[in-house]
């Protein structure tokens, strides 16, 4: 609308022509190409990390593990970051034993599944092929949610940088036309209001 009504203004000036159109653009980039460029990139991240989700529940394995006993107590004068125990609360330490998938077996501290452990409880842990301790694979939900959230802030992204380019280029134009007022005024200036100076 904005291009339409500038096309036979008598008054229309080219910096408002050059306005409309890059509105016009603008509004295309943040409702065709920012999404177009969100949902490409969530596509890509999704199967980036549904690849890694089906690599690491081929890797890792949930075995039975065994509360052997609790394990020592960190020495009094270790130093402690207050803030990461805040972020991270303490859970108890136990030494377990488990049997890896390879038939190994292996002893170990590991955080407590339960408060307080008891030594012979059975709980589950994620290993390796090897017996090693990793963390539990990525849920294939959970890759949709992270993929779904990198192709939203693609798209924002996108959007903002549109919006900030429309910005630079407006207030360019606005400078271009203070510009012309300027030399505009200079130029009748000195006669400006006076009787019989013909302005």
């Amino acid at each position: 609308m904005g291009v339409w009504r500038w096309r036979l203004n008598p008054l229309r000036r080219r910096t408002d022509f050059i306005e409309a159109w890059v509105a016009f653009a603008a509004v295309v980039c943040v409702l065709v190409v920012a999404p177009a460029v969100g949902w490409a990139a969530g596509v890509r991240v999704d199967g980036t990390l549904q690849r890694a989700a089906r690599e690491q529940r081929h890797e890792r394995y949930l075995v039975p593990a065994v509360v052997v006993r609790p394990a020592p107590e960190p020495a009094a004068g270790a130093a402690t970051d207050p803030g990461a125990q805040r972020q991270n609360p303490q859970r108890s330490q136990i030494v377990a034993s488990w049997t890896a998938p390879d038939g190994s077996s292996h002893q170990g501290t590991v955080p407590a599944a339960e408060e307080p452990p008891h030594p012979g409880e059975r709980f589950r842990i994620w290993t390796d092929t090897h017996g090693r301790l990793v963390g539990q694979p990525l849920d294939p939900a959970s890759a949709s949610f992270h993929a779904g959230a990198a192709g939203l802030a693609a798209a924002l992204v996108i959007a903002a940088l549109v919006e900030t380019v429309r910005r630079l280029v407006v207030r360019r134009l606005m400078h271009r036309r203070y510009m012309r007022l300027d030399r505009a005024w200079a130029a009748a200036g000195p006669d400006w209001g006076r009787a019989g100076a013909g302005s």
